[in-house]
């Protein structure tokens, strides 16, 4: 098998493993995506998974499909983003399709029930831990820091008195500030009528 062959089959099954073994969707597969991207495969360093989970966020489309497109392209091409995204992707299609076709009632059995509130628990951690690496990571200026805690506190207001306030929205204000704190400090000082 020539290199090329073998990453690709390295993309798919690697996905494939994450999609099989991760429950909970896109934010509780972040952490097992940055594990096996950073860590183990070293296939992007922990700023580009930062950049990336940012990105994967605000472009349309669930989160860790859209990080197993880009892992795949950058890795191999085209033909990398289509096997990380198939590989990511089918694991889930044939359960759910299993479960449809042979199981009307899945979740009234009390075994299927009990186990899926062992699995919602489980699922809260992935998440607090996706949230709390891209915190360390952050970069340690003031801007960042006041960005996020700001966003907490909102959503977690939002939460408590069920004010309906989207993520989505949250996301986009943040970067608005962002740009414009961007925009700000990098806009020309005119000194003694220069510029005008």
């Amino acid at each position: 098998m020539d290199r090329r062959s073998s990453v690709l089959a390295d993309l798919f099954f690697s996905f494939m493993k994450v999609g099989l073994f991760t429950f909970g969707g896109g934010y509780a597969m972040i952490s097992v995506i940055t594990d096996i991207c950073v860590q183990r495969k070293q296939w992007l360093s922990q700023e580009e998974m930062l950049d990336l989970t940012v990105v994967a966020e605000s472009t349309p489309g669930p989160i860790a499909i859209n990080c197993a497109t880009y892992v795949g392209c950058k890795m191999a091409g085209m033909s990398g983003a289509v096997l990380a995204t198939l590989g990511i992707v089918l694991p889930s299609f044939v359960i759910l399709y299993c479960i449809s076709m042979f199981l009307e009632h899945f979740l009234e059995y009390r075994v299927v029930a009990a186990a899926c509130m062992g699995i919602k628990v489980g699922v809260g951690l992935l998440v607090l831990d996706a949230g709390l690496t891209m915190l360390k990571k952050m970069k340690k200026k003031p801007q960042p820091r006041i960005i996020a805690g700001c966003a907490f506190a909102v959503m977690l207001l939002s939460n408590i008195f069920r004010l309906g306030i989207s993520s989505v929205v949250l996301m986009l204000t943040a970067g608005v500030i962002s740009l414009s704190v961007f925009i700000a400090r990098e806009k020309p000082v005119c000194k003694g009528g220069e510029g005008r």
